[in-house]
């Protein structure tokens, strides 16, 4: 964990991606004790910026995401996360947090 580079909050942004399909499903945030609670789990866990806490990814809607991969990207200040998503990604019920389009977004 020490190779990595964290920012001066002490976190890494981390990409959610379906394993089976490749589709990103989120990016959030890990410090060091999401990525060992993720590590050790086997579930993701991140850390919320704006509540300013650790948070385990489908505790309270049960959309759990099961860890099949973590990937360290080359320099070692991004993580991918490649996951089998019990359910929705985003806290709008989308499969995905990326469900707009720039045009549908900017309106």
């Amino acid at each position: 964990m020490d190779e990595l580079k964290w920012d001066h909050q002490g976190l890494i942004p981390a990409v959610v991606q379906d394993a089976e399909t490749g589709k990103v499903l989120m990016v959030a945030w890990m410090n060091r004790d999401a990525l060992e609670q993720t590590l050790q789990t086997g579930q993701t866990h991140f850390w919320s910026r704006s509540r300013g806490e650790l948070w385990h990814k489908g505790a309270t809607s049960g959309n759990y995401q099961e860890v099949a991969a973590i990937h360290v990207d080359c320099d070692g200040d991004t993580l991918l996360v490649e996951v089998r998503a019990a359910g929705p990604a985003c806290h709008t019920g989308a499969t995905t947090c990326f469900y707009r389009t720039w045009e549908e977004f900017n309106v």
